[in-house]
């Protein structure tokens, strides 16, 4: 198979840099063109990066001499790549305006940014849940004059800690009417150089700035339908979120407590909640994406589990790993999830959304 060229945006910083590191030998795609700011345009990739290349291992070799263009010019990338992943890391009008000028050149745009997620004619996707929120594409194009271009956005990373088994109850038949949400966040979704090292050893910092907003409500997008031209919101369930910073480096821990809208006699089993949840499989899961897990929901039993580091790498990185299943003495049920905020949460969960993209025949035109 003839592989996509594809470029990336922001790719100097954190996120950036594991699209580099993951689309590493990718079988569908491959990375042809970077873009990052004016200050490191017109540099090699690997002098760009230098000494603050953060991922571990080398710079794939064959994104090393790529010459960094200025990513506020759309028009430099075409010919070069037919898509980019967005990583950009600006002002949010600045980077809707920017996400917009590429798709204006023909150029789709699966984006890593929170700029789009709550234009109403973007999907926020999930690819296990709301791939078929992707119909509304055809609509954004018509709206936009865009022919070939088009935008698609991730959510928050720290709802992947809770939207697959949310959604894997919903789908089996018992809807949940509300949630508390209490997170435990790894320092990695903060970026580089993140939240100083005094702040976070030997504490907890109780607020992220805005990512209890995120977590009450982008998963009301993702579980709403398209109507028209845009996605309406789902009306259930009701979340609060209480969102801390943990000294983790990564893996986004959660503990759920939920509640079903079901009379007493028709709610769940905890037997029934975890057939439901081990059973879990969808659109990525048939169409064997390559980074898409065998097993989105990964139940443990043992007391004390699941943990970030022992338990982050499950399905390499893609799956929600749950434990503590029991019943709650205010709602119906509490459990404990863990999910990898910059794998799943970040660069492979776009380049999941892209595999999605290009199995469902959105790239063809290009």
């Amino acid at each position: 198979m003839e592989k996509i060229n594809v470029g990336v945006l922001g790719a100097t910083g954190m996120v950036g840099q594991r699209y580099i590191k993951h689309l590493e030998n990718h079988p569908w795609f491959k990375v042809t063109y970077v873009a990052a700011s004016p200050r490191s345009a017109g540099k090699l990739y690997k002098d760009a990066v230098a000494n603050r290349w953060l991922i571990g291992a080398d710079i794939p070799a064959d994104v090393q001499n790529l010459i960094v263009q200025d990513a506020n010019d759309a028009k430099l990338a075409l010919g070069k790549c037919k898509f980019v992943f967005s990583a950009l890391e600006m002002d949010k009008e600045a980077i809707k305006a920017l996400e917009a000028a590429y798709a204006a050149e023909g150029i789709p745009v699966v984006s890593n940014a929170s700029a789009n997620r709550w234009t109403d004619d973007v999907p926020m996707l999930v690819p296990e849940i709301n791939y078929s929120h992707l119909d509304i594409i055809k609509k954004q194009q018509e709206a936009h004059g865009w022919k070939k271009g088009f935008i698609v956005v991730k959510p928050n990373c720290s709802l992947q800690t809770y939207m697959m088994p949310l959604h894997a109850l919903i789908m089996a038949g018992y809807p949940v009417k509300r949630m508390i949400v209490t997170t435990e966040q790894a320092v990695s979704g903060a970026g580089y150089p993140g939240v100083p090292s005094y702040d976070m050893i030997d504490n907890i910092v109780p607020y992220i700035g805005g990512e209890e907003e995120k977590t009450e409500k982008e998963c009301l997008k993702i579980l709403g339908k398209v109507n028209g031209s845009k996605i309406e919101n789902a009306s259930a369930p009701v979340v609060s979120s209480t969102c801390t910073r943990v000294p983790v480096i990564d893996g986004h821990t959660a503990s759920v407590n939920l509640e079903f809208d079901l009379p007493e006699d028709k709610k769940p089993s905890l037997e029934e909640i975890e057939r439901v949840w081990t059973s879990y499989t969808s659109l990525p899961q048939e169409l064997n994406l390559p980074n898409a897990p065998e097993h989105p929901i990964v139940v443990r039993h043992e007391e004390n589990r699941p943990q970030p580091r022992r338990d982050r790498e499950t399905e390499k990185g893609m799956a929600c790993v749950i434990g503590r299943l029991r019943k709650c003495n205010v709602f119906d049920v509490k459990f404990v999830a863990l999910s990898h905020n910059t794998k799943r949460g970040a660069a492979l969960g776009g380049i999941l959304n892209a595999e999605l993209l290009k199995a469902k025949g959105f790239f063809d035109a290009l």
